[in-house]
């Protein structure tokens, strides 16, 4: 794969910091500004060692002092100088300096841009790595709007003089994606790890705008991260807008359901409806503080042996439209799932589930490499302040209905099952709607996918005027599928 931009040369997909740095430089139309806070110049200073920057860079700024950059930014209402919304103003103010300052009379074909960062480094105890906002605004076209792409990172590495320079390779290769891959983000999203490794920083969160993205799902975006191992959960909104997990969860009481919701059913309504009504009635759970999440695995995305992109946005689609935020994790374990809350929030938490799935957690193949197998895994899920609401399993040839009380778990697991039951942790979810028990959601696909008819009964309301208004899970009316026959 080759790229261009405005009669350059063709260059190669994976090139060293200082070649993109020179690229960049020796591009006579791309010209703006760096303004870095909270671990040096470390980017603009590829720039500068790369060569010929005093053609691209107007100006390179740090305003380290709170009081000078609110003089120049603007004050903060929460205080938060590492925030997207300071990011976003450094962005603004710079470009506004930019277009105030250079003459498009007398530089018509110029692409402006302005390249910032927030960040802070390891604290000196070390217990706090670290974190930052980086983005871009930027021109590619004189005459166009301006587009843009902000992500947040995470450091993982333990020295601050490392962490700054893995911050200046991450900003020259998104400066350098955004002016030379913006007719591919998904190669943008991969290229952000070009010279990086993935045990230096963490990418959980990023979001595309402007007029040349205009045709990108951000939610499909967050899948990228996770996909590519930048991250191991995602969060977006009802709107389709990324989300920070860290700040959406941050001392949240955190209720979590999990399904492959392909499509969402009256059964997975019906399961946070009444798992909800049981957390919002728990003494601990403060109401107005509370983050519902409906969360899907990489392992479910996979379920056909690889990621379908069209199959997950179907999903994301549906429960967006009932308002719902989606968190998307390479968790297949529910310990791991409990253990990346428990880094954001001390709060009560929940997870809803059917008895299948509860089944499943007391299955100790899953617990194999963990040293203390399932007994590790447990202390690690129920250490929390956690509860588990249960919605019952219906045997659809007997007719019977499993709930905690009549389920049963291998031999070895009875008394640690016995434990959990009468602690406490496990709770019935007893007002369940026993006749829509018989709705499967993969049946209901296959109907969607067959063309037969009945599948929009088994559906919350609206779902099915969505799935045949846009055509998702490969939806074909009946009459045409005759037509076609």
């Amino acid at each position: 794969m080759t790229l261009k931009l405005k009669g350059d040369k063709e260059i190669s997909k994976i090139l060293t910091i200082k070649q993109k740095s020179l690229q960049i430089n020796l591009n006579e139309n791309i010209y703006g500004t760096f303004a870095e806070i909270g671990a040096g110049q470390e980017t603009v200073r590829n720039f500068f060692r790369a060569g010929g920057s005093s053609g691209t860079i107007a100006k390179a700024m740090s305003a380290y002092d709170k009081d000078f950059s609110d003089a120049i930014y603007g004050v903060e209402s929460d205080n938060r100088y590492v925030s997207e919304s300071r990011l976003r103003k450094m962005l603004n103010h710079e470009v506004r300096l930019v277009e105030d300052r250079i003459s498009r009379e007398k530089h018509p074909d110029k692409l402006f841009f302005a390249f910032a960062n927030t960040v802070a480094t390891i604290d000196f105890t070390k217990k706090f790595k670290g974190h930052g906002w980086v983005g871009i605004k930027f021109q590619l076209d004189p005459l166009e709007d301006y587009n843009e792409i902000i992500l947040h990172v995470r450091f993982k590495q333990t020295n601050a003089q490392l962490q700054q320079e893995t911050l200046g390779v991450l900003g020259v290769n998104l400066i350098f994606g955004g002016f030379y891959m913006h007719d591919d983000p998904k190669e943008i999203v991969k290229s952000l790890y070009d010279n990086i490794e993935k045990d230096q920083i963490e990418i959980d969160m990023i979001n595309f705008s402007g007029c040349r993205f205009m045709y990108v799902d951000n939610r499909l975006m967050s899948l990228q991260l996770v996909k590519n191992e930048m991250t191991e959960a995602v969060m977006f909104g009802p709107d389709g807008m990324n989300l920070l997990p860290s700040q959406e969860l941050y001392k949240k009481n955190i209720l979590a359901l999990r399904g492959s919701f392909r499509p969402v059913t009256k059964v997975n309504m019906d399961i946070y409806e009444k798992a909800k009504k049981l957390f919002l009635a728990e003494k601990t759970v403060n109401k107005d503080n509370v983050q519902i999440v409906f969360e899907i695995t990489l392992t479910n995305l996979r379920a056909e042996g690889k990621i379908n992109e069209r199959d997950f946005l179907d999903r994301a689609e549906l429960l967006c439209s009932l308002g719902q935020t989606v968190m998307i994790t390479n968790f297949q374990e529910y310990y791991r799932l409990v253990e990346y809350f428990a880094q954001f929030t001390k709060a009560r938490m929940a997870l809803a589930m059917g008895v299948y799935n509860l089944i499943q957690i007391f299955d100790e193949k899953y617990y194999r490499q963990l040293s203390g197998g399932i007994l590790e895994a447990f202390g690690k899920l129920f250490f929390k302040d956690l509860k588990v609401y249960l919605y019952p399993l219906k045997n659809h040839d007997t007719g019977e209905f499993y709930t905690s009380e009549n389920l049963k778990v291998h031999p070895r697991m009875k008394e640690l099952y016995k434990f959990f039951k009468y602690n406490g942790k496990l709770i019935d979810i007893k007002d369940f709607n026993p006749d829509i028990l018989d709705i499967l959601s993969r049946e209901v696909l296959k109907m969607i996918q067959d063309g037969e008819e009945g599948w929009e009964d088994m559906l919350p309301e609206g779902i099915a005027h969505i799935i045949k208004d846009q055509r998702l899970f490969g939806y074909t009316s009946r009459r045409r599928l005759n037509k076609l026959s």
